[in-house]
């Protein structure tokens, strides 16, 4: 035999020898210890120097199986269905018909209205109601308050609830929020399960929660999934978002149409979320999903609960994430992370607490605000007139300022809920004979002027509404729809540009703050 292959067999049977040994002292520790491996480490036979203890890296234990089902049983009696109906209508962002899961407004939140823009009017004909969607919702109290989302309930005319033993009850809208996209509703009911409030602000990073609600009209159905990550913006360098506070808990738990408004609760069963939207490009999970915080939750469904619309407190301040590069321009260096101030408002709580341009606001109450989505989930939780406490810092230096939240009206006046009414007047039809004079082929006239926005405006009795911000006004509906499709938006971008003409022939044009300012 040549030396080369005499050095290959014993190589090979030094390995074999070796494997032998080794498999021989790890069978005899385990069962020495029983398979045991409850000790991350065992103290060696050596001891070591210094009065030191050797020690070796045990094998660490599996952890306690994960049960869900305990969280699973305690929240699915608390999570219901939603169906929304209307009568189906050809108007601009009118329902398609068909009705069912696949016409969920959780479609047309990420896609859009399938009718598209286009602007028709309505037809005359009478027409059945149709389901137009399918969400979820989380009871909160044992008489039938149900918190959802505001996309699932959004221009239906009547909604059915169905709790998980099959009951079913016609639900009434208490208020709604589309700059949170949550929504409060109740049914005549009590001895109700409920889902007890939990705190999102103590949830963390990598653990475990369960998704609940009715995907595809699948009832009672349970995901689970990990936090993935807290204060998250959807759109983050993206279009202008459709909803001004973002501040998602975002997880890996599978959610698809029929979830929106369900429950996204902890191993303890507590809620710690409202499951709301998806990061998809098709329109179903695609390993992302994103539930609104508790902390938001909260005061918003008590907002609406107690007055009707929510109680917005405002810093006064125009906001952006201190990035990199920002810091370097503006020589920050004594933090990495914080909310830039770019300008001050006048008359606003910064202003009167004395902030400036340039400061970098770090903590609300002692709580970090490391990007605007934490800034926005703190504010959230207060109304004007509540005193805070924000940590910022002015040339590298921190600093500490009471501020008394205002409103966007620069006061701590408690607001009511938005009505039609509050246009102060009424409309009707134009005559024939006056359209005829005028050469209009439609419009709405006002009629019983009294005090309200109209007046306020300086529009007198008898005006013609020809347009509302460049739509078409044929007849009273058409201002109505215009009106509630305006008191969706931002409290900033609720305002009426109303052109129209006088029976005398005299044309006007008004301005109209449906925010009040």
């Amino acid at each position: 035999m040549k030396l080369p292959s005499k050095i290959i067999l014993l190589a090979a049977g030094t390995a074999v020898l070796s494997s032998a040994v080794t498999a021989g002292v790890m069978k005899e520790a385990f069962t020495s210890r029983g398979d045991d491996f409850s000790s991350a480490a065992t103290e060696a036979d050596y001891n070591g120097g210094a009065g030191g203890r050797l020690y070796t890296v045990g094998m660490s234990p599996a952890a306690a199986a994960t049960d869900f089902t305990q969280a699973a049983e305690s929240s699915i009696n608390g999570v219901v269905s939603i169906k929304s109906y209307a009568t189906p209508r050809n108007s601009s962002g009118g329902y398609s018909g068909g009705g069912g899961f696949f016409n969920d407004p959780f479609f047309e939140y990420f896609f859009g209205s399938p009718g598209g823009n286009n602007r028709q009017q309505p037809r005359r004909q009478q027409q059945e109601e149709q389901q137009m969607g399918l969400g979820s919702g989380v009871i909160l109290s044992s008489d039938g308050y149900i918190v959802t989302n505001n996309h699932v309930i959004d221009e239906a005319e009547r909604l059915e609830v169905t709790l998980n033993d099959n009951r079913t009850f016609d639900a009434t809208v208490i208020g709604k929020d589309p700059v949170t996209d949550l929504a409060l509703i109740k049914i005549d009911a009590t001895d109700l399960p409920i889902i007890p409030m939990g705190d999102s602000e103590r949830l963390k990073v990598g653990e475990w929660v369960l998704a609940v609600g009715n995907p595809f009209g699948f009832t009672s159905t349970v995901t689970t999934g990990i936090v993935s990550a807290k204060g998250r913006s959807i759109h983050s360098g993206g279009p202008q978002p459709k909803m001004g506070i973002e501040s998602y808990i975002q997880t890996d738990a599978a959610v698809n149409p029929g979830n929106s408004g369900g429950a996204l609760v902890t191993l303890s069963g507590e809620l710690i979320g409202i499951n709301t939207a998806i990061y998809s490009q098709t329109g179903n999970y695609a390993g992302y999903s994103f539930a609104i915080p508790t902390s938001i939750v909260k005061k918003i469904v008590s907002d609406l609960r107690q007055y009707g619309t929510v109680q917005r407190a405002v810093l006064g301040v125009a906001i952006g994430d201190l990035t990199s590069e920002l810091a370097k321009e503006k020589g920050i260096t004594a933090v990495t992370k914080g909310v830039y101030v770019s300008s001050v408002n006048d008359r606003s709580s910064a202003k009167e607490a004395g902030m400036l341009e340039g400061d970098v606001i770090t903590a609300i109450n002692g709580v970090s605000t490391g990007k605007v989505a934490e800034l926005q989930e703190q504010l959230a939780k207060y109304r004007p007139g509540d005193v805070i406490k924000v940590t910022f810092v002015r040339d590298n230096k921190t600093q500490n300022a009471d501020l008394k939240l205002l409103n966007n009206q620069g006061t701590t006046t408690m607001t009511k809920a938005a009505e039609f009414a509050d246009l102060g007047c009424a409309f009707k039809k134009v005559s024939a004979a006056t359209l005829k004079q005028l050469g209009l082929s439609g419009g709405a006239q006002v009629v019983d002027l009294k005090d309200g926005f109209m007046r306020d405006a300086g529009v007198r009795s008898g005006f013609i509404i020809r347009s509302i911000n460049n739509y078409s006004i044929n007849g009273p509906e058409d201002v109505e729809k215009v009106y509630e499709s305006l008191m969706k938006r931002r409290e900033g971008d609720r305002e009426m540009i109303v052109r129209g003409v006088y029976p005398t022939g005299k044309r006007g044009i008004y301005a109209i703050d449906l925010a009040g300012e």
